[in-house]
Order: structure tokens, then C-alpha cells, then sequence
């Protein structure tokens, strides 16, 4: 018996060698599914409500924003917390179970505290970008730098006016540098974009 059956669609309508046309409501079905393909394939993939943004907004990314920042400061927290632990134990001539434990210790107290710190400076940056997005009403590289800026004050409010506005510098500074190098990934067309919007 040939296989050829299995590679010619399911079809209802009446066979091509009985000379009867096929009327358009009987067309070939999916096998699998018992539905006519044609409807998915018009479909858009995804439905947007209209005049919205096909983009995630700064309120969506804030989430992966913290936990992606989280997750990065307990990393490097942890490296850090195993460098100055396996110097601690060697001078303090520490070996075999006591050694693990201390080194453990260190691993967990330095990349909980750097990740509580990259956390804290996401939520605030995330924060503050969502309050300027529905402020302005547009999301924006001018977004990104004040979000920036104002995380940085914030953050070191509590130490002192020096450091406090030296905090806003780095934030600036750090968010400048990311709107840059994200500009100039972009091309030049995203750069004549932003001329002829800010200039």
C-alpha cells in the first residue's frame, strides 16, 4: 500500500477525478486539527489596542530591571565575599570544616549586602523613570538621564551635600554614557532622530 495519502491534505469536498467542483466552504483541514488553516495565517501574532506602543514601557521592564540587577550583585558580591574569605581564613590558618563554614559566611554576607544595594538603586531608577514617563508623557533618552540623576541623589541623600551631589554626577554620568552608546548602536538614523528632536 503507498503512503502518498499521508502527504495530500484532509479534505472533505468532493474528489478532483468526479468532475464536481468544490464548493469554497469545503477546503482542506488541518489533519491534526480538524480546522481551516486560513484563518490563523491573516491573524496578527500578537493584538495591540490602537494607538498603543509595540514596545514594553518602562512599568514592564522595571521588573526584570531589579531582578536582573539583584541577581548581578549578589554575583559579584559573592566573588568579592569568596576573594576576601579565602584571604581571611589563610591568614587566620583556618583549614578543613572551619574554613568551608567561614568561607560560606563570607560568600553569603557580601553578595546579600551587594545584592540588597544593586536592588535598592534599580527600584529607584525604575521608579523614578515610571514617574517621568506619566509626568512627560513619553519615555525618552531626557527620561533615562534625570531617572538617572535623581537615583543618584537620592541614594546618597543621607551622607552629606558633597556626596549626595556627587552620587547625582555618577548618575548622570552613567546614564549619559548608556543613552550613548545606545544612540550610536542604533546608527545614524536613530542619532538624526534625536538631533532633530532635541536641536
Amino acid at each position: 500500500m503507498s503512503d502518498d495519502f499521508l502527504s495530500k491534505p484532509l479534505s472533505f469536498g468532493a474528489p478532483q477525478s468526479s468532475g464536481i467542483a468544490a464548493s469554497p466552504q469545503l477546503q482542506p483541514l488541518s489533519p491534526y486539527l480538524n480546522y481551516d488553516a486560513r484563518y490563523l495565517q491573516a491573524q496578527p501574532e500578537f493584538i495591540f489596542p490602537e494607538g498603543a506602543s509595540k514596545q514594553r514601557g518602562r512599568f514592564e521592564l522595571a521588573f526584570s530591571q531589579i531582578g536582573s540587577s539583584a541577581m548581578i550583585g549578589a554575583c559579584i558580591g559573592g566573588a568579592g565575599g569568596l576573594y576576601n574569605g579565602i584571604n581571611a581564613t589563610r591568614l587566620a590558618n583556618q583549614t578543613g570544616k572551619l574554613r568551608r563554614t567561614q568561607l560560606l559566611n563570607h560568600v553569603m554576607k557580601q553578595g546579600a549586602a551587594t545584592a540588597n544595594t544593586f536592588g535598592t538603586i534599580a527600584v529607584m531608577y525604575s521608579a523614578f523613570g515610571v514617574l517621568l514617563q506619566y509626568a512627560r508623557g513619553e519615555d525618552d533618552e531626557i527620561n533615562t538621564v534625570v531617572a538617572g540623576g535623581a537615583t543618584g541623589l537620592l541614594y546618597k541623600s543621607t551622607a552629606g551635600l558633597r556626596k549626595c551631589a556627587i552620587g547625582g554626577g555618577i548618575g548622570i554620568a552613567l546614564t549619559s554614557l548608556y543613552v550613548l552608546w545606545s544612540v550610536a548602536g542604533g546608527g545614524s538614523k536613530k542619532l538624526s532622530d534625536l538631533k532633530s528632536q532635541y536641536l
